[in-house]
């Protein structure tokens, strides 16, 4: 694991590095742990393979990636980035609503590029880092090749956490901790929670997320205007049953008619990334 420090703020930035080749074993392996017999690096980026910057969502990590598959189809053509948002993951996570403006968040990702010395780049975000992708398109399109937004959207609105895990959320993680948050989401369920997210979302700092969570709903995104400029290839790939995302992703195939979208029947919010046709349409879309 890699880190950076943001120009911002100077929080610090986990990121790690997965190249092109694979390992004898047929996974990719981090940069970093990858050497030859002698002795010398080789898991450094192949120069002559594209890079892929990866984004996960809320209370997630870059562990996502790999987990779920990405990272080793994704390495057959490309040198892969995987990138800890900042209040998630192996990154620091401020405690004030302040530090998590989209300005802040693509001000991470640059430094990362650049300290990789990553001049241009695929970029795929799912749900908070699409929206963080939209951004970093938005600033900085000369860094950009193409971009894959899974069930992410250019802006969010006053109570999306609500909608996407409970009403009270954020007060349940200001006042409860991350505690107060697991139990608050299951009793609005009404169904035990799977261990693998039980275990996501107690590896992060809850006062960094409630934070994060705060500060993202007052967030203006990025707007029609903006969106009109992109000419980067654009694929978005959302759940029929994601409602307020395949919305989004339906106003933003208007304002961006070259955009391709990728309707995945019967996915939702939260399942998304492990509908085999996500990952298949992604990686041929990049290739």
């Amino acid at each position: 694991m890699d880190t950076v420090i943001s120009p911002v703020d100077g929080t610090r930035i986990a990121y790690r590095t997965f190249p092109r080749d694979l390992s004898p074993q047929g996974g990719a392996q981090p940069a970093s742990s990858v050497s030859s017999s002698s002795g010398s690096p080789s898991g450094s980026p192949s120069p002559a393979a594209p890079t892929v910057l990866m984004s996960h969502g809320t209370a997630l990590s870059q562990a996502i990636w790999r987990g779920f598959g990405y990272v080793r189809e994704l390495t057959k053509t490309h040198n892969v980035i995987t990138v800890d948002l900042r209040g998630h993951g192996r990154s620091e996570g401020p405690h004030h609503e302040s530090a998590y403006g989209m300005e802040a968040f693509v001000a991470d990702l640059v430094a990362v590029l650049d300290r990789t010395e990553t001049s241009v780049t695929d970029y795929v975000g799912y749900s908070l880092g699409g929206r963080v992708g939209f951004s970093l398109a938005a600033a900085h399109p000369s860094r950009l090749n193409r971009f894959v937004s899974i069930a992410g959207a250019p802006s969010t609105a006053e109570g999306a956490f609500d909608r996407v895990f409970f009403p009270g959320c954020i007060a349940s993680l200001q006042e409860g901790g991350m505690t107060g948050f697991l139990e608050g989401w299951q009793a609005w369920t009404g169904q035990p929670l799977d261990k693998a997210t039980v275990h996501a979302f107690k590896a992060n700092d809850a006062k960094a997320l409630a934070a994060y969570m705060a500060g993202s709903e007052n967030d203006p995104g990025v707007d029609d205007e903006t969106l009109q400029g992109l000419t980067l290839p654009t694929l978005m790939i959302v759940g029929s049953l994601d409602e307020e995302r395949l919305r989004s992703a339906e106003h933003v195939r208007k304002v961006l008619p070259d955009a391709e979208l990728l309707v995945v029947e019967g996915a939702g919010h939260g399942s998304i990334l492990r509908e085999p046709s996500t990952l298949s349409r992604l990686a041929g879309f990049l290739r």
